[in-house]
């Protein structure tokens, strides 16, 4: 049995192809199914079956597209309620893939009907089963659990027991067993930060390290529920686009606009965002443009930031980068936006200063300045500037108003953040300065910081 795990930066997540050298299984695959099939292809594999472990929060599955593809079994909970055929499984079903033997496990807690897929194979004369790997999508992840909140909040202690029993049943399994979870390399579907996990990580190295499995039941759902942070606002969304089957398509084409249609969706307030990096953003950009630099957090912070449904915008000076804007997009159900490739021509004539920790610690004093923090809570908590006002990145748009008169020096952990905020700052007229330094600098500047609750 061969496990070959595609990393999918832009959802913070991995999707898992598992193989015994002609047939495949695919664990929660993404909507974009070019990574999956060119995995498969150069393993020369056939895909098989095709498996979700629950129906996402976080973006368009793509397992039902990529069922119908290739002619495979799509495996989904017998239990959940959808709007296409699938193969209903339930706990204690056995599946044979090729040589391979996967067997469902419920593990509800991240969703209502969440489950786990123990697959092995068979080695040797005898044919015994090898200790094989788990497929925790949501229930056990690496150093943590699923977060439990997302389905229903009022549901979130219910399923937070049930995690944490969840959990215990799959750290009894062959502790060699390996561990593969789909959420926690970015997602915040992730109950906590997870660990990186790279390599081959088995249930053994969980039992002293993962709190799930050495914390008693009630202490471990109160901290998980306590420190739950907040939901990007696509997440709603993206469970009843899983029960309608949207990922069988790729979604609605981008199409191409005009300069003049640019500059007609920024007066009728459409969200037109430009693309490039932050830097060349400050030094120029068109007026009432927002900045989101193309990068893994692209997808996270549009789908939070631009209200469902709104017309969108993407500005790009490279043509050849659009395609995978576009198809970060789809890949959380926000299809047929608008592309606009920058030739010069455009009056890029608003701008902004942009500074590091050491701008701001030689800065004038004569300058009344307002220091912005767009961290989210648990960062705030952990260390801030005296005097700092907190505002999460997501909270800038409906809240600047409230913000007092001043030059607003924005920062955030890395600066990404922060570009994303100064921007959308000074589309209200602020002036604005925009901190791009790591937070690490402060300490290293000996720049003063207070702990304590967010404000």
């Amino acid at each position: 049995m061969h496990v070959i795990t595609i990393p999918l930066p832009a959802l913070g997540n991995r999707c898992h192809l598992v193989h015994d050298g002609a047939s495949a299984l695919v664990v929660d695959p993404p909507r974009d199914l070019r990574p999956v099939e060119r995995a498969a292809e150069q393993a020369g594999v056939d895909i098989r079956v095709v498996a979700d472990t629950h129906v996402h929060n976080d973006y368009v599955s793509g397992a039902l597209g990529l069922a119908r593809r290739h002619g495979a079994d799509y495996l989904l909970s017998a239990d959940e309620a959808v709007d296409f055929e699938r193969v209903g499984v339930r706990d204690g079903d056995r599946v044979a893939v090729g040589r391979m033997s996967l067997e469902v496990l419920a593990t509800p807690g991240h969703t209502r009907h969440h489950q786990s897929f123990l697959v092995s194979g068979a080695t040797g004369a005898s044919g015994s089963p090898t200790a094989g790997a788990v497929f925790s999508g949501g229930s056990l992840l690496h150093g943590t659990v699923g977060r439990t909140d997302l389905v229903d909040p009022r549901l979130a202690t219910d399923l937070a027991r049930a995690q944490w029993r969840s959990a215990r049943r799959l750290a009894a399994l062959d502790p060699d067993t390996l561990l593969h979870p789909t959420h926690g390399f970015g997602s915040f579907c992730a109950g906590r930060p997870a660990e990186a996990g790279d390599g081959d990580v088995t249930l053994a190295s969980q039992l002293t390290t993962n709190p799930v499995l050495t914390t008693a039941e009630e202490a471990f759902v109160s901290d998980l529920v306590a420190g739950f942070g907040p939901v990007p606002r696509h997440y709603a969304h993206m469970a009843p686009l899983n029960r309608a089957g949207a990922g069988r398509s790729a979604g609605r084409a981008a199409r191409p606009v005009t300069a003049a249609q640019v500059s007609d969706a920024v007066l009728a307030g459409a969200w037109v965002v430009d693309l490039r990096g932050r830097d060349r953003f400050a030094e120029g950009h068109l007026t009432g443009s927002v900045s989101v630099e193309q990068g893994p957090q692209l997808a996270t912070y549009v789908g939070w930031l631009v209200p469902w449904g709104d017309d969108i915008v993407l500005l790009t000076d490279d043509p050849t980068r659009l395609g995978e804007a576009v198809s970060d997009l789809a890949a959380i159900g926000i299809e047929g936006v608008g592309t606009h490739v920058l030739d010069g021509s455009e009056a890029m004539g608003a701008r902004y200063r942009r500074t590091d920790w050491a701008g701001y610690r030689t800065a004038p004093a004569g300058v009344r300045r307002v220091v912005v923090d767009v961290r989210q809570r648990d960062e705030w908590q952990s260390g801030h500037l005296p005097g700092a006002l907190h505002l999460p990145v997501q909270d800038v748009e409906r809240a600047a108003h409230r913000l007092p008169a001043g030059e607003l020096w924005v920062h955030c952990r890395s600066g990404y953040r922060a570009g994303i905020a100064a921007s959308l700052l000074h589309r209200t007229g602020r002036s604005v300065v925009h901190v791009d330094d790591g937070w690490e600098r402060v300490e290293e500047l000996a720049i003063p910081t207070v702990a304590g609750l967010a404000a």
